[in-house]
């Protein structure tokens, strides 16, 4: 039997093999406009609002994609050949996996190619969110100070030519200009990325924009446009090619881009919304006046706990985090830095049981099935461990609190970024933008040290402090001396001490 190609006409005999749409796709309007549609969007924002749909049948929930880049050619392609179908798998702990077909994305449009197109659906009254996974990068801010960087090449066309835009946001400040001429109200802009107070940074870089293309606009989309804060969280890996087969042989089903994801799943975000929004919070999606502390607990667990395994993990010459999970020694390390660092300094979160929170990780890393690779982990730690483990060691610092777990990562991350080998002498491979710079403080840190710390921009003040110091100095000696990352792992969940 040849497998059936996923469209719309063939939902009937799909739906014999799997969950396929029950509503009526081509009644569904879109009131949502999805910048950036990728292996994220598809597992989580699109996954809820396709339960929304088919649990509520609310038809004016319905999400259209827009692709900004020449990147996006391949999803356009696809998703425009599938009648914008793609199929869900979800991998479970156990080792079976769940397949439903998603009709949530009901129109995708290459904005590449078609400015004008994507424009005007931004500014149709039926748009009442344009919601954003753009990645950090998209952004548009200088790292170091945060501002917005105008220097940015695409940013000074979109300042010359707004009506021919290549970033974002140029295309949000034309489509909220045509709406503003036409007396319709702002729609909500909604980051979905992970990012801290993403909508607060999505605001502040807008308006910098704005102020500075259309005075007047910018008065107006103050005023009137609604950036919530938002935390989203479920594990998507990159599809790979046994994914695609595993459809075509097991459920005789041809997708050219399935999804795969973890079965968690997780959204909070603030209740704070230009022109309405869909009753998520009947799919467990909870609405808070601040999602602040949610966003701390899911950045210094999830985030952080991720480099806590992959760092020492690369170094021993685990692949992927669910093998450090396996590992007795690792899987007990990062319970200590969760249960001894993290959670003293989150205090109580509404509607959230830390330890259930806590477990829950513990299961999610573990998944074989999902196989999570260190490398995807440990990429870009430059960007990652400033804002998703260091905070823990300053603020534990500030109060007296355990600091070994944490402070051995940044040891290991010294010792990872100078040698760039596994235990076995194999290569690891680096991704980070500023691994040279790493390299060259850590090759020096036989010799001296502290060197890999004098980068301010990422340690901050940590020099500064003498406990650190102390801490760091005795952990840097003894991953040099012996770098068993076993053995030292091992001493320290034993009794937190490594050198006399």
């Amino acid at each position: 039997m040849s497998p059936i190609q996923l469209k719309q006409q063939n939902i009937n005999s799909i739906a014999s093999q799997l969950p396929c749409p029950t509503y009526e796709r081509d009644l569904v309007k879109s009131g949502i406009v999805h910048i950036g549609v990728g292996g994220f969007h598809r597992s989580h924002q699109a996954y809820y609002i396709h339960q929304l749909l088919r649990d509520a049948q609310n038809s004016e929930w319905g999400i259209c994609g827009i692709g900004l880049r020449e990147g996006d050619r391949k999803i356009a392609t696809v998703l425009k050949q599938q009648d914008y179908l793609y199929t869900l798998i979800t991998q479970h702990p156990e080792g079976n996996e769940t397949c439903e077909v998603i009709g949530s994305i009901v129109d995708y449009i290459f904005a590449f190619e078609t400015p004008d197109l994507a424009i005007d659906r931004m500014a149709h009254a039926d748009t009442k969110i344009v919601s954003l996974t753009i990645t950090e990068g998209g952004y548009n801010f200088n790292p170091n100070t945060g501002a917005f960087d105008f220097d940015n090449p695409d940013i000074q066309h979109d300042l010359q030519y707004p009506n021919n835009p290549i970033t974002v946001f140029g295309y949000l400040a034309a489509a909220l200009d045509k709406r503003r001429n036409n007396g319709l109200a702002a729609f909500t802009i909604l980051s979905c990325d992970n990012i801290q107070h993403n909508g607060a940074v999505t605001r502040s870089m807008f308006l910098s924009f704005v102020e500075k293309k259309n005075p007047s606009l910018y008065n107006w989309i103050k005023n009137e446009v609604r950036f919530p804060n938002s935390m989203v969280d479920r594990i998507t890996p990159v599809t790979t090619q046994p994914s695609i087969d595993f459809l075509n042989t097991k459920h005789q089903l041809k997708d050219a881009w399935p999804i795969v994801c973890e079965p968690y799943i997780q959204w909070v975000i603030e209740d704070d919304f230009s022109n309405g929004r869909p009753p998520l919070e009947k799919l467990g999606v909870q609405f808070v006046p601040d999602v602040t502390p949610y966003e701390k607990m899911k950045i210094r667990l999830l985030n952080a706990g991720h480099s806590v395994l992959g760092i020492p993990g690369a170094i021993h010459g685990h692949d992927t985090i669910n093998a450090c999970m396996e590992d007795k020694i690792f899987a007990t390390f990062m319970r200590h830095f969760m249960d001894n660092e993290v959670t003293p300094q989150l205090g109580e979160i509404e509607g959230i049981d830390l330890t259930d929170y806590k477990n829950s990780l513990e299961k999610r890393f573990a998944n074989p099935n999902i196989k999570d690779g260190v490398r995807r982990i440990c990429s870009e730690s430059s960007a990652k461990l400033p804002k998703f483990l260091i905070p823990t060691i300053l603020e534990n610092l500030a109060t007296e609190g355990s600091i070994r777990y944490g402070t051995f990562i940044l040891a290991a991350w010294c010792y990872y970024s100078d040698k760039r080998m596994d235990i076995n002498h194999n290569e690891i491979d680096i991704i980070d933008e500023r691994k040279e710079e790493l390299h060259r403080n850590a090759k020096q840190s036989e010799q001296n040290r502290l060197s890999f710390l004098r980068i301010p921009d990422i340690f901050g003040n940590l020099l500064d402090n003498k406990r650190f110091i102390k801490e760091y100095s005795k952990m840097i000696e003894a991953i040099y001396k012996e770098p068993n990352i076993h053995k030292l792992m091992k001493l320290i969940n034993q009794d937190n001490h490594l050198v006399d």
